[in-house]
């Protein structure tokens, strides 16, 4: 998560809540951004990425392979469904409403499907609860949904 703000009160409000959340850069200004994008190393070869054992409980997703692992299972993910767990996990407290949902999976502007994104949810709920992980897509009346879990999703590969 990237945020930019002047104030310095500011950027420490934002460590102190967002603390353990997720990854949290803060800058000043979108020149400090640019300044660190441009500065910052290439990937890690892949040889020094420790792979995932049986003994993981975090949820890890693999984009390019399409697949979401836990506890030494792994299960197929569709296209929509890998973008829905994708999009959740960016910011996995947040509630996304169905518009921001829809346009993040189907990739469609005005299009406000509620029945297409429930469905897709209760599809990933199932898979998910066949995983075996403690991730859960929590619906949030007459807004959307949001993404709970007590460990932090991987997300591996290329999106």
């Amino acid at each position: 998560m990237i945020a930019v703000t002047p104030s310095a009160a500011e950027r420490i409000r934002l460590a102190e809540r967002l603390d353990g959340v997720a990854p949290l850069l803060l800058v000043a200004d979108l020149d400090e951004l640019r300044r660190l994008i441009a500065a910052a190393p290439g990937p890690a070869p892949a040889a020094s990425a420790r792979p995932p054992t049986a003994d993981d409980d975090a949820l890890l997703i693999d984009s390019a392979r399409s697949t979401a692992r836990s506890r030494g299972r792994e299960i197929g993910l569709t296209r929509l469904e890998h973008d829905l767990l994708a999009c959740l996990t960016t910011e996995p407290i947040r509630v996304w409403s169905y518009a921001e949902l829809h346009r993040s999976v189907w990739r469609d502007e005005g299009r406000e499907r509620r029945a297409d994104v429930q469905s897709l949810v209760k599809r990933l709920r199932r898979k998910l609860h066949e995983l075996g992980t403690g991730v859960a897509i929590d619906a949030v009346r007459g807004v959307g949904f949001r993404l709970t879990d007590h460990q932090q999703p991987k997300v591996s590969g290329s999106g």
